[in-house]
């Protein structure tokens, strides 16, 4: 598939690397296109990464998340499936800059038309391509509307390394919030842990 990330930083171009070694054409977006020319993985425009794109990812800081992609435009983003992995925190990492809501709403009332599917955010960019790296399996979240939007999703997460039984739908775009706000625990384990590359797994009782 044709991937466009929206976003140069360290989680966009690990999704890069991880998509691109498993096939996928992908390509990075900036405002600034001109000063990133060091990757290693293609760089464009937003619009251009856009335009290009069957799928877009947001991997933009999150409190600046929805003003970038109105400055694309609804039109341009209207049909194409918006994965959706940021999340709006403070410089400090204390508080969340959507603390009644989430990032991943405030996308999907915005652009009516963009299906949005949220996920991948309760983790580093370590685990979010390399899950086997970590001492067990562990849990990756989707939340979204539109059914077909997450089943692609889906895909594309197994293509990282997530299994189907590691992928947990657990329901509309509200839900976006449980993940989004987890940000602040997992802040705090990884004071706890002196590092950030861990996961959570979801655990039930054993079938009778």
């Amino acid at each position: 598939m044709r991937i466009g990330l929206l976003g140069t930083g360290n989680v966009a171009r690990a999704l890069a690397h991880g998509w691109s070694a498993a096939g996928h054409d992908v390509l990075l977006g900036s405002r600034r296109p001109e000063d990133r020319t060091d990757l290693g993985l293609p760089v464009t425009g937003l619009s251009e990464t856009a335009a290009h794109a069957e799928v877009l990812v947001n991997a933009t800081p999150g409190a600046i998340s929805v003003e970038l992609l109105h400055s694309i435009g609804a039109p341009a983003l209207a049909g194409t499936l918006l994965i959706d992995v940021g999340v709006g925190l403070s410089d400090d990492f204390t508080e969340l800059s959507h603390p009644n809501s989430s990032l991943g709403e405030q996308i999907q009332e915005a652009f009516p038309l963009t299906p949005v599917v949220k996920t991948l955010c309760t983790m580093d960019s370590t685990v979010m391509t390399a899950p086997d790296g970590l001492d067990g399996p562990s849990t990756v979240f989707l939340s979204g509307d539109d059914a077909e939007a997450k089943r692609t999703t889906g895909r594309l997460l197994t293509d990282l390394g997530w299994p189907p039984s590691s992928q947990l739908d657990i329901g509309g775009i509200t839900t976006a919030r449980g993940q989004e706000h987890f940000a602040l625990l997992f802040m705090g384990i990884a004071g706890g842990l002196q590092a950030h590359t861990f996961n959570i797994n979801v655990v039930t009782r054993p079938s009778p």
